[in-house]
């Protein structure tokens, strides 16, 4: 059974940072493209960064270029999201999400066939 747990989530005031773990279970982790979607409060789920299947090409939103850095361990089935100088408007519910296609990296959430149940971040000012 596909499985993915997030971890990592937390309270920390803006500026500081986090690293947020999703570790997959019951697939072939290295032949999915991956990616972090977030989700505050009253708003929609939005693309945030993804990773291709080899980790050699990543791809951002605009709102975290610069400050999040995508990367995965094929060995350890585990994609990683280093967020570091933390805003409030960074403040959701961090989603990991596995791609089975073999098309490029997706920013749409129905590209992705699988999700984890989500961490909460909370960046405080």
């Amino acid at each position: 059974q596909e499985q993915l747990v997030e971890s990592g989530g937390g309270l920390v005031q803006a500026g500081g940072s986090l690293r947020l773990s999703c570790a997959a279970s019951g697939l072939t982790f290295s032949g999915y493209t991956m990616g972090w979607f977030r989700q505050a409060p009253g708003k929609e789920r939005e693309f945030v960064a993804a990773i291709s299947r080899s980790g050699g090409s990543k791809r951002y939103a605009d709102s975290v270029k610069g400050r999040f850095t995508i990367s995965r361990d094929n060995a350890k089935n585990t994609v990683f999201l280093q967020s570091n100088s933390l805003k409030p408007e960074d403040t959701a519910v961090y989603y990991c999400a596995a791609d089975p296609r073999n098309w490029g990296m997706s920013t749409a959430l129905g590209d992705y066939g699988y999700w984890g149940q989500g961490t909460q971040v909370t960046v405080s000012s």
